[in-house]
């Protein structure tokens, strides 16, 4: 008897805008807009054309406290520096990181704006679970995707106990 070993088939990985990829982690399509553009156009001083924001497919860390961001999106968006912070990565190393802001996140019918810490290095953006606790949004574990709470569908509503 001999044995063959069968050639795998080479599937192609699939990336989806929202929802889960092929390893589980789920991610959801934001727009993040500079807070201070629509300050400026809010008192008349910037046309909204001219407000910066940009579109992005976020990977939901319900494990991470912010959004977090890469330069290129702290550039589009002109995001001032707050000040310098220390955060602790997945496998527990600790570096120096700056906090900009203020962002507003936009998720479907829900908006919140947030400060973002700016990892270096082309990373990609991380909604953390501060800013959806605010948003009122969680991730539905049989459709595997960011979703609006079910319970609240339409306001977002938030525990001050």
């Amino acid at each position: 008897m001999s044995l063959r070993i069968a050639a795998k088939k080479h599937k192609p990985k699939v990336e989806y805008k929202t929802g889960v990829n092929e390893m589980g982690l789920v991610y959801a399509e934001i727009e993040l807009t500079s807070f201070d553009d629509i300050a400026l156009h809010r008192r008349g001083y910037l046309e909204e054309d001219k407000i910066k924001k940009v579109k992005v497919s976020a990977l939901v860390d319900t494990g991470s406290y912010m959004l977090t961001i890469n330069d290129k999106i702290r550039n589009q968006l002109d995001l001032p520096l707050i000040e310098k912070q220390f955060s602790v990565l997945a496998d527990e190393s600790e570096i120096e990181v700056e906090v900009v802001g203020p962002v507003e996140v936009r998720f479907e019918n829900r908006r919140t704006s947030v400060d973002a810490i700016v990892l270096p290095n082309k990373r990609e953006v991380l909604l953390g679970a501060i800013p959806m606790e605010d948003m009122d949004v969680l991730v539905d574990p049989r459709q595997q995707k960011l979703v609006v709470n079910p319970k609240h569908p339409y306001v977002a509503t938030k525990y001050l106990k």
